[in-house]
């Protein structure tokens, strides 16, 4: 006989879980126990259940498989919410469990609030942002039930799933020879492959197009098609954008990328998918921070292909008044095998002409001009571009939400071999310090990049804590400008730049980050203007362990270009910050109206 919560911590051992993250509760204590007892496992104790989640979420991003975050019951289970959220909406294969008050205290249908003590019915809270979600009522389902999450969270369209154990139930003992496993229907589960019919469209299609544009996404990385996607772009010689989760798959050094796309998209990216006549997108949802709104304005006067997993994904724009040319429902790593093995012998249409013309473009509207450059204060884009000088060809790069990643994503020039990791779709403030941690981790210590703003880093400042009890090589870049700049952007393009709740002035306030550092006992480095980047980025390198280097910003700093929210992208209104400001920004904005298409 085997208690169950040593089961549990068995199977997690053999779906190649390395490390769980956890934190104590009265109705997890069993599970955690046998987790820490088991040889193969190590168990991480972040001090908030929100970064454990979050952790976990990366830990599966960086090593490929699974991740495994547990929680106790009750405030456990639901501050791990949000860190769930961005597994689910990122396609993210996790494995959470969550501890729940013994069967016999459960309130059932008597119609009360909560019987059990920290009792809280988390499985109806979760299942709109689970691919399954269960809680155990026997313990001789345990096996059944694990499998069938583990299955259920790798096939198809990744995501997370989880698991409520009563507490009793985890203390009961099982006979594994009795238990009974899950078989999936059909057996194995197969890629979903791409009609060849249709994929003779799509060359049909790039064979007239005179200006085609590919759009690459998150999903070709989940099928592991770089190197597919990389062949097809070389046989077709069209250019190329890329969704942000997409970014780290084509170095900026790539003579067909143009970069990325939508509301916080370079120009060139946005001038070239307003004025193409085919769009090939593969792998990425298109949402409306890509297209912007209405749908129908994006991409006009193209043909536009989609080939998404997820078929909700393809009808949706049918939904939103933008029909699809032709959607195809297929894993992106068999639409691009597909595809390879019909463009045998291809010859496309000349795009000469479209390919100069998009030079033109980038080279008219670079990310960072020579005025950034000349500026004595620290410009973010300067600061991003010298990071990306520094870090090698094998960094992985945690990236936090606002105008980091924005400014990371528009600046950063990728190498080959760099992964820049986010919360893509969730973009929750506080997710890159615990995604640093769990992605440390998962590359068995190896140094890794963090790259926050203030604002992020004080929602899970407490895993500071956590970098010291283990250790970690974590150099965490804090882009210091006072406050949420990214909403003061918004604030300021339909409030009247009334910064409530984003700045000092609003209601903010933040500590002295080089007091936090000694707290933490984290070296600290500080870099505050221009003439002090290249020696701070210099410092920073030099670190063995981990470092915290203080960025320091002017507040009035924003992302340029942005669309403002809700507009067109081809009708973007300029960036209207407050009087004060206007002296000391990079104003170049983007064209009311676009060239025209002919």
């Amino acid at each position: 006989m085997t208690k169950l919560s040593d089961y549990v911590a068995e199977f997690l051992a053999s779906q190649g879980i390395g490390h769980a993250f956890i934190i104590s509760g009265g109705a997890s204590i069993h599970l955690l126990h046998s987790i820490a007892e088991h040889p193969e496992i190590a168990h991480i104790c972040p001090h908030h259940e929100q970064a454990g989640a979050m952790a976990a979420d990366a830990y599966a991003r960086v090593n490929g498989n699974l991740g495994c975050a547990i929680g106790t019951s009750g405030p456990g289970a639901t501050n791990m919410i949000t860190g769930i959220a961005g597994a689910w909406f990122d396609s993210v294969p996790c494995l959470y469990i969550t501890g729940q008050v013994t069967t016999f205290r459960m309130k059932g249908d008597t119609g009360v609030r909560q019987l059990g003590f920290q009792e809280t019915e988390i499985i109806p809270m979760v299942e709109p942002i689970t691919k399954y979600a269960v809680q155990i009522k026997d313990r001789m389902d345990i096996r059944y039930e694990l499998e069938k999450a583990v299955h259920i969270a790798k096939s198809g369209r990744p995501g997370p799933v989880v698991i409520d154990i009563p507490d009793d139930l985890q203390r009961e003992d099982v006979d594994v020879s009795a238990l009974m496993g899950f078989a999936p229907e059909g057996g194995a589960t197969a890629r979903d492959e791409a009609p060849p019919h249709e994929i003779e469209q799509v060359v049909a299609m790039l064979r007239e197009a005179e200006r085609p544009v590919v759009i690459a996404g998150w999903g070709i990385r989940l099928a592991g098609a770089q190197k597919q996607l990389l062949g097809v772009l070389d046989i077709l010689g069209v250019p190329v954008l890329t969704s942000w989760a997409a970014r780290d798959m084509i170095a900026s050094d790539h003579p067909q990328l143009v970069g990325t796309l939508g509301t916080h998209g370079v120009r060139a990216g946005n001038f070239a998918v307003q004025n193409c006549d085919l769009v090939l997108s593969i792998g990425t949802r298109l949402s409306t921070r890509e297209t912007g709104s209405p749908l129908d304005s994006w991409a006009r006067g193209a043909r536009v292909v989609v080939v998404d997993i997820d078929a909700a994904e393809l009808k949706k724009f049918t939904t939103f008044g933008r029909p699809l040319d032709l959607g195809i429902r297929a894993d992106a790593g068999a639409f691009l095998d597909g595809l390879l093995a019909k463009l045998d012998g291809f010859v496309p249409a000349n795009i000469a002409t479209w390919n100069e013309r998009i030079a033109g473009w980038k080279a008219r509207y670079p990310v960072c001009g020579d005025d950034a450059r000349n500026e004595t204060t620290t410009n973010p884009y300067v600061f991003v571009e010298e990071l990306a000088d520094v870090l090698p060809a094998d960094e992985q790069i945690f990236i936090d939400t606002g105008c980091s990643v924005a400014w990371m994503m528009q600046g950063f020039n990728v190498k080959n071999g760099q992964r820049l990791y986010h919360d893509f779709n969730n973009t929750a403030m506080g997710w890159a310090l615990p995604a640093a941690i769990g992605g440390c981790l998962a590359l068995g210590g190896q140094a890794v990049t963090c790259v926050s703003g203030d604002g992020s880093l004080m929602m899970n400042l407490q895993e500071l804590a956590t970098i010291k009890r283990h250790k970690l090589p974590v150099r965490l870049f804090v882009l210091n400008n006072g406050g949420y700049s990214m909403v003061q952007q918004t604030q300021e393009q339909w409030l009247g730049g009334e910064h409530v709740g984003t700045s000092h002035e609003g209601g903010l306030d933040f500590p002295d980050f080089a007091q936090i550092a000694e707290a933490f006992d984290i070296p600290y480095v500080s870099i505050d203007g221009s003439a002090t980047v290249k020696d701070g980025l210099k410092r920073a390198m030099a670190q063995n362990g981990a470092v915290l280097i203080d960025v320091v910003i002017p507040a009035h700093k924003r992302v340029i270009p942005q669309s403002k929210f809700g507009y067109p992208i081809e009708d973007a209104e300029p960036l209207l910050p407050r009087d004060e400001f206007l002296s000391n920004m990079i104003v170049d904005p983007m064209p009311k109206s676009l060239e025209p298409l002919s």
